[in-house]
């Protein structure tokens, strides 16, 4: 914790662009210096090239998404080069021969994969009319090419997202081409390398298929816009402001954490990096009042990784699982809403029942800063976020909206001093948004890679019906698989990587075994969220564990225990879809506050503590209330109405409240 005056204050964390790098840089012109002159230069560009493609629409399809994809790789190369840390390691260093071989032979062949990407964007985009009219006859040339292009996003995808991805991919390719060398369910007719090349590579079946379409159009643009909110002082807002509305509640610094950090990272994406920006302030200050290091971590780990689900900007995959659904994002942005809130109110909860169990302080007022003061400074600034959301809503893409809310996060920032930017600020956020933009990118072509392995194979329709005959025909074993699944391809690969795979090979057979397609989709997506929080990959925890010195793997598992929500929500709205606004408003209402209930009794169970310890079989009737009071109110089980089932369940938790003397006489404690 930071005082000044007896106030608290929060330091912001900003990632530091190339243009930042470049100014450190310029006193010192060695060939790091060019260099980074590049990466600003193309960063710079493709941002203003993505602006103006959203205002004036997109060239030829193929030709946009290939420069786009083609700027990205080339950036791949510079910010994880072969063998060295970063571009800035030396080749010649004394002492190390060894060192010195494999820095060397790393810059040579960082330079061979960029004449690569340039050579292959050259051969499809130098008379690109005439390549697309080659589809089905084409040249040895154009199946060189094509299997180029293919090691070079592989080779993208193991600097930017990790080997995991490549393996995946590289057993999709393999099957594709040598199906006949596999065994039961895989075996099949192989594909001819002609054929694959085509589909892969000439086609928008494959790697210039959906997912790149959408990160080179909505999914750039949103992120540039997260990346200029941040740069205008909006994280240090988004705390204070958290911290002057909980921090003198019980359990204050925690329930800040999670107000700041859910805030934060509806605009920042990453849930590492929201750890690590919000958590470096957030976390000391919840073990300064109590909380033990473990749950602190969790806390923010869970919070932060929230983000990817909440509106309005979510994750990137909400993007492609709109394109997927063929429908407008505001569809998708609209049914995250309920059970978003209910993920971060569900943490909320566990944060207070903590915070009782035991006896943490609130914060001093004195020691607060003054909502009022802290909205006069950056209320504006959630003006762009309206304007955003106003724009999905009356119709206008997601391009044109993205685009429209840079312009208005812009212009927005001159009012204020403190969130003024400066050219320098500006470009800088526009070379940080491209940069986070990196993997993503990287991740979709690669994503085209399977699907398009998948498609040519016939494997996703066999894996569809495979995976329901393994259900037996039932849908929650299927739901259970589908949850491992993505839970296991989390551990090694983006949220957005592992959505499109599970959407492309299990998400079918959820729609084919009657479940809405909305639901489905959303069911993949949570479930490739829910990774950074779980063990033993748990990427947002292991984050939050090392700020606050405490075991990474227990931090993992107190996250899975706060973060219970996400595991749970899922299988809720799958069962009861007005949780996602289908149907009734009213049904929609009576489920929120149904399931609020019904976590709130959870939290009793799993904290074992309401006004005092409860024992074990206190514990148990609560979880018994929080089943009853998950059931989906206009189903029917063995003749009993949901609605009934709810009610019960209310019953068992007012009897839980009179065990433990919260209720005496008629009125409550």
């Amino acid at each position: 914790m930071q005082s000044s005056s007896k106030k608290l204050v929060y330091n912001e964390v900003k990632e530091i662009s190339f243009l930042d790098e470049l100014i450190q840089w310029s006193k010192n012109k060695s060939l790091y210096y060019w260099i980074i002159i590049i990466c600003s230069w193309l960063s710079i560009g493709l941002a203003f090239y993505h602006l103006f493609v959203a205002v004036y629409g997109t060239p030829e399809g193929r030709s946009f998404r290939s420069v786009h994809l083609s700027v990205m790789m080339i950036l791949a190369v510079f910010i994880y080069p072969v063998f060295r840390k970063s571009i800035n390691d030396k080749i010649i260093l004394p002492n190390d021969e060894k060192g010195n071989f494999l820095r060397l032979f790393g810059s040579i062949y960082d330079l061979l994969i960029i004449i690569s990407i340039i050579f292959v964007q050259l051969w499809t985009t130098w008379d690109v009319e005439t390549f697309m009219m080659r589809y089905g006859d084409k040249y040895i040339g154009d199946i060189i090419v094509g299997s180029i292009l293919i090691f070079l996003v592989l080779d993208g995808t193991r600097r930017a997202v990790g080997w995991a991805m490549v393996f995946v991919a590289g057993f999709f390719m393999l099957h594709a081409l040598y199906a006949h060398k596999f065994f039961g369910f895989f075996y099949g007719p192989p594909t001819r390398l002609a054929k694959y090349i085509d589909t892969l590579f000439m086609t928008s079946d494959g790697i210039y298929g959906i997912p790149l379409y959408v990160a080179s159009t909505y999914i750039v643009l949103f992120i540039i816009f997260g990346a200029i909110l941040i740069r205008s002082g909006v994280g240090r807002f988004f705390v204070d402001l958290a911290i002057s509305l909980t921090g003198h509640r019980t359990g204050g610094p925690a329930k800040a954490a999670v107000v700041a950090s859910g805030m934060t990272g509806t605009v920042y994406g990453s849930a590492v990096a929201n750890v690590v920006t919000t958590g470096s302030f957030t976390i000391p200050l919840m073990k300064n009042y109590g909380y033990r290091p473990r749950f602190a971590a969790a806390v923010e780990a869970c919070a932060s990784s929230g983000g990817q689900i909440t509106p309005p900007i979510m994750g990137a995959a909400a993007f492609i699982m709109a394109e997927f659904l063929e429908a407008p994002y505001s569809y998708v942005i609209l049914a995250a809403i309920i059970p978003a809130f209910l993920y971060f109110v569900t943490i909320y909860f566990m944060v207070h029942v903590e915070a009782e169990k035991h006896g943490i302080e609130k914060i001093d007022k004195s020691m607060l800063p003054n909502v009022i003061d802290v909205l006069k400074s950056g209320w504006h600034m959630l003006l762009s976020l309206v304007v955003l959301i106003a724009l999905l809503i009356y119709g206008y893409t997601a391009m044109k909206a993205g685009f429209w809310a840079i312009i208005s996060v812009v212009f927005l920032s001159f009012f204020k001093s403190n969130t003024r930017m400066s050219v320098v600020d500006l470009l800088g956020a526009f070379e940080s948004g491209i940069k986070s933009t990196v993997p993503v990118t990287i991740a979709c072509a690669c994503a085209g890679i399977i699907i398009g392995s998948v498609f040519v194979s016939g494997l996703g329709l066999k894996f569809t019906q495979s995976v329901i005959d393994l259900s037996g025909g039932m849908l929650f074993p299927l739901l259970c698989l589908t949850a491992i699944s993505a839970i296991i391809l989390g551990m090694g690969m983006t949220t957005t990587a592992v959505y499109i795979t599970v959407a492309a090979l299990i998400v079918p057979s959820l729609i084919q075994a009657g479940v809405t397609p909305i639901a489905a989709h959303m069911f993949a997506f949570y479930f490739g969220v829910v990774s950074t929080i779980t063990p033993p990959v748990a990427l947002a925890s292991f984050a939050g564990a090392a700020i606050a010195k405490s075991p990474p793997m227990a931090t993992a598992v107190e996250s899975s225990k706060v973060g219970i929500a996400k595991y749970i929500v899922p299988f809720a709205f799958i069962y009861n879809p007005s949780l996602l606004m289908e149907g009734s408003y009213l049904i929609s209402l009576y489920s929120l506050l149904s399931v609020l209930l019904a976590y709130w009794s959870m939290t009793l169970g799993l904290e074992g503590y309401l006004n005092k310890p409860l024992n074990v079989y206190t514990r148990i009737i609560a979880f018994v209330s929080s089943i009853l009071l998950l059931l989906p109110p206009l189903s029917i089980f063995y003749g009993v109405s949901g609605f009934l089932l709810n009610g019960v369940g209310l019953v068992i938790l007012i009897f839980v409240y009179f065990i433990q003397g919260k209720i005496k006489l008629g009125y409550v404690k």
